[in-house]
């Protein structure tokens, strides 16, 4: 992708975004953009296909670190497909961020026993002690 865009594409309910091929301060907020935007409609495991990636700076791992968290955060992943050469796995490994988001070496392995990715509700969740009004009219036999 020579004009250092992103894109996207649905596969079995999991949003892959491709990645381009330099990410630096000038591509890096397109890339945060559409992972956030993923994020925002309920999609908790993402995976991002940086197969056709020749450059990453400290920015762009800055939106994928931040992106792993906020899936890790929400219950699912961001699943990285790095290629087996060339630079950047060499940069995942000298930062140790093949330690803490293991890459995958292919897609069809990224997405290989995916958790549940698909979109979740958002909103406020019950705590744990308040009950349901189904519940509250119908407990459940003590044991």
């Amino acid at each position: 992708m020579p004009d250092g865009s992103s894109s996207f594409q649905m596969t079995g309910g999991v949003p892959v975004v491709t990645a381009p091929a330099e990410i630096d301060i000038t591509t890096a907020g397109q890339l945060r953009a559409m992972l956030a935007a993923w994020a925002a409609r309920g999609h908790t495991t993402v995976v991002v296909d940086l197969t056709g990636t020749e450059f990453c700076d400290s920015a762009g791992l800055t939106v994928l670190v931040r992106a792993h968290k906020q899936a890790l955060a929400a219950g699912g992943e961001l699943r990285l497909v790095v290629p087996a050469d060339g630079s950047l796995p060499r940069v995942f490994t000298v930062t140790g961020l093949d330690q803490w988001m293991p890459p995958f070496t292919g897609l069809e392995q990224a997405l290989a026993q995916m958790p549940d990715g698909r979109a979740r509700p958002r909103g406020p969740r019950p705590s744990p002690g308040i009950r349901s009004r189904a519940e509250r009219n119908n407990p459940s036999p003590e044991m």
